[in-house]
């Protein structure tokens, strides 16, 4: 933790990526270039720079590290690694994954020709998917591989299966905690009030700085991003870098300010995506429950 934040300190200017507050839309097309094989999830959560010149390319499991990959990592302990700018910048759009099963989902061409949609994707399905299941496509004639890991919405990946808003929004919660600053790998405990994130005892005992929480839909057509500072907690640096000015994410407030009471495994939930006025919050605010708060290893 301590070196991590030595190299934050050296990097005092934000990317251009963190200015970049919106996700770019694109008309789902069907295209035959990018197929997806069968993967599919047992029944789970009920509803409310690789080369790639060969000719397989296999994308890296988010659990290869050494902390994630020990039996200190059950469900809920993950690494992070996506950029700001990745998923600012994806070209993936909400009817073409949302409205179809992650099976047999025809994603546009273009999208996952970016090494940003598909960098983003592979946390997508790394959130959503559990670890016995995984998304393979072609695309233009490169075969990836992306496995599953946290299981928050198994039922996207079986066949006929969707992502209604619940499963977006935990789905974007998770995403959004994987996001880091300098683009490394970071062991995290994402924790929250869903079965997939049931930590363990040696987690719990291990992971013990509150971060903060993080909650939103990053599948709307203006993407909500919001986070919250855990109580005694300055910034997001791991997620925004020296300051929260420019952020990916927006910082909505103190927790304590703006969700309910900490619940189980010191998580927040109930979380307002504005912060109050004169003591209250203002007319339209919306409140979401599937919201997930990050623990990193002191």
């Amino acid at each position: 933790m301590h070196d991590y934040m030595d190299k934050l300190a050296d990097r005092a200017i934000a990317s251009s990526g963190m200015m970049n507050n919106s996700i770019l839309p694109l008309c789902a097309m069907l295209l035959s270039t990018v197929t997806v094989l069968g993967c599919v999830a047992p029944e789970g959560t009920d509803d409310d720079n690789d080369i790639e010149s060969v000719a397989t390319t296999q994308e890296a499991a988010l659990t290869s590290n050494a902390l994630t990959s020990n039996a200190l990592t059950s469900n809920a302990l993950t690494s992070n690694a996506l950029t700001s700018n990745a998923l600012t910048s994806n070209a993936l759009t909400s009817n073409a994954l949302t409205s179809n099963a992650l099976t047999s989902n025809a994603l546009t061409s273009n999208a996952l020709s970016d090494p940003a949609a598909r960098e983003v994707f592979k946390y997508i399905v790394s959130c959503a998917l559990p670890a016995t299941s995984h998304v393979d496509l072609t695309i233009d004639g490169v075969d990836y591989s992306y496995p599953g890991e946290l299981g928050l919405y198994p039922k996207w990946g079986s066949a006929g299966g969707s992502c209604n808003t619940a499963c977006q929004e935990w789905v974007s919660a998770c995403v959004l905690s994987r996001i880091d600053y300098l683009g490394q790998k970071v062991a995290i405990s994402v924790r929250g009030a869903n079965a997939a994130l049931t930590p363990t005892a040696a987690e719990l005992a291990a992971y013990t700085y509150r971060e903060g929480t993080y909650y939103g839909n990053v599948f709307l057509e203006t993407p909500v991003r919001d986070a919250c500072v855990a109580p005694g907690r300055v910034g997001l640096p791991r997620v925004c870098g020296p300051s929260v000015d420019g952020c990916v994410v927006n910082d909505v407030d103190d927790c304590t300010s703006v969700c309910d009471a900490s619940s189980g495994y010191g998580t927040f939930m109930h979380c307002a995506d504005r912060r109050k006025v004169n003591g209250q919050f203002p007319a339209g605010t919306r409140f979401y429950n599937t919201s997930v708060t990050v623990f990193l290893d002191p």
